[in-house]
């Protein structure tokens, strides 16, 4: 179970490889992968820059993780998220999770993605041409994250 910020871009082969790697017991990987959209609300987007809290946001999402392993039974979870500026079409985020059963993995991933698009300590700033915007989570995002909350009492 681990948890990468960083500026680098990252290699999704490789990333995906890992969950896997010398584990015969894993029968089902599943990832996601976000990437800086050229438009958002219409207009737009330059580009984005995240900013974090180091230390805060590593030990948030690994009390995300450990929910996650609470609840399914996973033998990797790969959360790797940027920061810094970031161009149109760069990749920005990966999550991974490998278990021995699809659902479990479905699941666990969705969760973990739920959980960065609403609660993760990261802050968006996008440039647009008509000037610097700073980036909420949206109601669908928070609609799909309460899907969670009644398992969570």
């Amino acid at each position: 179970m681990t948890i990468q910020i960083q500026t680098e871009a990252f290699n999704l082969g490789e990333l995906n490889s890992r969950l896997h790697a010398e584990d015969n017991s894993v029968g089902a990987v599943v990832t996601f992968a976000g990437y800086v959209r050229d438009i958002n609300q219409g207009e737009k987007v330059n580009n984005l820059y995240l900013e974090h809290y180091p230390g805060m946001t590593e030990r948030s999402l690994q009390l995300i993780i450990d929910q996650a392993n609470d609840r399914w039974p996973l033998q990797r979870v790969k959360i790797v998220h940027r920061v810094g500026l970031l161009n149109v079409s760069d990749p920005i985020v990966f999550v991974g999770v490998a278990s021995e059963h699809r659902q479990a993995a479905f699941d666990a991933c969705a969760f973990l993605m739920d959980y960065l698009k609403t609660r993760a300590p990261f802050w968006k700033r996008e440039e647009t041409q008509s000037g610097d915007r700073w980036v909420s989570s949206r109601e669908s995002d928070q609609l799909a994250a309460s899907r969670w909350e009644s398992r969570d009492e």
